[in-house]
């Protein structure tokens, strides 16, 4: 008798899966392995168990106990008795399409760091190809590969009312997701917040039948608290039903939203702070914590590790290495409802192991995930799924015409020396926009590199008409002579965005990126000079991480040739240097308020307010 293939879950397999289970666990059928680890362990307890066996039948764990209790065969004994055994880590709220490589690769790269499940939050790739979200997520391991992603398709598709282009979900369609694949957890974060709370909100109906989908489903609603930290929003934030936050960033700040049912999920550029803060405000019960990586490129997960990372920061902030390994295991799968397969090293999960040959330091061996040894130390062992993603993930920048300069230029008034200018800077959540007078020349309003006044554009990738939205930023930028640089990737609707210091320059990138079908694009002094490509759904790449970080690189280099303008705010995220941060800059999403987006039927100028709906003209 054969297990079902149980690369995704569902009900029927389920089922045969799990009576076999129960036959093995008994010992009346044959296994297939018998791994021999020296302690395991137990997250339900944060109990260390001595010489324990764990009985793999399939991918799934059948039994569980002392060594030599099972009284069952097996095909193969593994004897790593030297070795501390803890579960797969999971990641509560991930973007795989921020690794910059397609997901087989991303599995490659991260199951020797241990992430051997993710909760992908699934508004990145939605927002460009809606349609086929799940068939997208679902691919890689329908292909083979060892990691489990379980979806969850986008509330921020589109990301406010003000936004269009490749992607709409509302309650019909999520209520279709939930219903098609049991590996769909939920709602992604749910950011937002004024069409949440507000009636009058285009996007209110939205939202609000999305979420009553999840319910309907019994799935969990994932939120995203930026900027909420009033306690009359935050007891709104948890009355709505949104059941988490990753945005805090400070511990006073974790604790009024923990005391309102919020699952609290740590990043790492402020975990230590809060964790530190926590414990000396006398915090014991994390079990309403995770640990959560949200956004990490595949150059900086080389570097630092996966969610390896995030544990060896906690431990190193103060917290046990069990109360930090839960936080990636067990807490997140209690969180998002996944329990009977990932979280823990028992009978029905998975059989996702990490290995350890150190506790403390949480020093990775190996990995096991599905019930097979997948990696050796930082080495990935199995072959990485081939996958020949069609034209609907690699044909979508549609851009039907090259752009010119003619494109970004800003019209002035007739017969004005100079026009007063909104400006906008990254990361300066103000109420409020900048303004300053700016000299026109040849009928249009110029920029003013003298003050750190430089030209920022969104480009419209998705209806062909190339539709362009264009004002002045302040502390961005080249200040190099026509020179530009230009990003398919630009969080959350991932429309085409150009900084520069001339409009020939600007069109110069922007084509090359309509050629390329995404990526990124830097001009110096006229001339294209480094190009990185991300031709699935211009976000990721299909490759091995170690072709995209080279490429990354030999775009670092040519960017460090070029003055790059740079003005401080009060964000700790804003940093001097080439702008990679600019492909976070155009959210739409709390705090952010003045934003500029596609030119769109609420917004013709794309300058807009999210959190009121007041539009401004960019220059009067």
């Amino acid at each position: 008798m054969t297990l079902p293939d149980d690369l995704l879950i569902s009900p029927k397999d389920e089922v045969k899966i799990r009576q076999r289970l129960t036959r093995v666990a008994r010992g009346e059928l044959e296994a297939d392995t018998r791994l021999r680890v020296g302690r395991l362990l137990d997250v339900h307890s944060r109990m260390w168990l001595e010489d324990q066996e764990i009985i793999i039948a399939g991918r799934r764990i059948a039994y569980t106990g002392p060594y030599g209790s099972w009284p069952g065969k097996a095909a193969q004994e593994v004897d790593r008795s030297g070795l501390a055994a803890v579960p797969g880590f999971g990641e509560v709220h991930k973007h795989i399409e921020s690794s910059h490589v397609s997901p087989e690769w991303e599995a490659a790269l991260v199951l020797p760091f241990g992430n051997t499940w993710t909760c992908e939050a699934s508004h990145e790739f939605s927002n460009v190809n809606g349609a086929k979200t799940l068939e997208f997520w679902l691919a890689a391991r329908l292909a083979g590969s060892p990691q489990k992603i379980f979806p969850l398709p986008g509330s921020a598709v589109p990301p406010t009312a003000y936004e269009w282009g490749g992607g709409w979900f509302g309650r019909d369609e999520q209520a279709q997701f939930m219903a098609e694949s049991l590996m769909v957890a939920g709602l992604d974060e749910v950011m937002d917040w004024p069409a949440v709370w507000s009636p009058q909100n285009p996007s209110h109906d939205r939202l609000w039948g999305m979420i009553e989908a999840t319910f309907a489903a019994r799935g969990v609603v994932e939120g995203h608290a930026a900027g909420i930290k009033d306690l009359p929003n935050i007891n709104a934030f948890a009355a709505a039903g949104l059941a988490s936050d990753h945005e805090a960033w400070t511990a006073e700040e974790v604790l009024d939203k923990l005391r309102r049912g919020l699952f609290m999920e740590l990043r790492p550029h402020s975990a230590r702070e809060m964790i530190q803060g926590l414990l000396a405000a006398g915090l014991t019960e994390w079990s309403q914590f995770a640990l959560t990586t949200d956004d990490r490129s595949c150059s900086d997960t080389m570097k630092m590790g996966a969610t390896d990372y995030n544990v060896r920061l906690a431990i190193e902030s103060g917290l046990s290495p069990e109360i930090a390994i839960q936080m990636v295991t067990i807490n997140p799968a209690r969180h998002m409802r996944l329990t009977p397969w990932v979280g823990s090293i028992a009978p029905g999960r998975f059989a996702d192991v990490v290995l350890l040959d150190d506790v403390a330091s949480l020093s990775i061996a190996q990995v096991w995930a599905d019930g097979e040894q997948v990696s050796e130390g930082k080495r990935y062992l199995k072959p990485v799924p081939k996958i020949d993603w069609p034209e609907w993930a690699t044909k979508t920048v549609t851009i039907d015409r090259p752009l010119n300069a003619e494109d970004f230029a800003i019209k002035a008034e007739p017969g004005r020396e100079t026009m007063s200018a909104a400006l906008l800077r990254p990361f300066h959540w103000a109420d409020d926009f900048l303004t300053m007078d700016l000299p026109v020349k040849d009928g249009a309003v110029q920029r003013d590199h003298s003050r750190n006044v430089t030209k920022f554009a969104i480009v419209d990738r998705f209806s062909g008409e190339g539709k362009t939205s264009a004002m002045f930023w302040l502390g961005t930028g080249p200040k190099t002579a026509d020179s530009a640089l230009a990003c398919s990737m630009g969080h959350d609707k991932h429309n085409i965005w150009a900084v520069g210091s001339s409009d020939e320059a600007m069109a110069t990138a922007v084509n090359a990126l309509r050629d390329s079908q995404g990526g990124w694009a830097l001009v110096r002094e006229g001339k294209l000079v480094a190009t990185v490509g991300y031709e699935i759904a211009g976000l990721m790449t299909c490759r091995a991480p170690e072709e995209l970080d080279a490429e990354m690189q030999r775009l670092y280099a040519e960017g460090a040739k070029i003055e790059w303008m740079y003005e401080p705010t009060y964000s700790p995220r804003w940093f001097p240097g080439f702008p990679e941060r600019l492909a976070f800059a155009t959210l739409t999403c709390a705090p952010w308020r003045w934003v500029l987006v596609a030119p769109s039927p609420l917004a013709p100028q794309g300058f807009v307010n999210v959190a009121t709906g007041e539009t401004h003209p960019v220059v009067w």
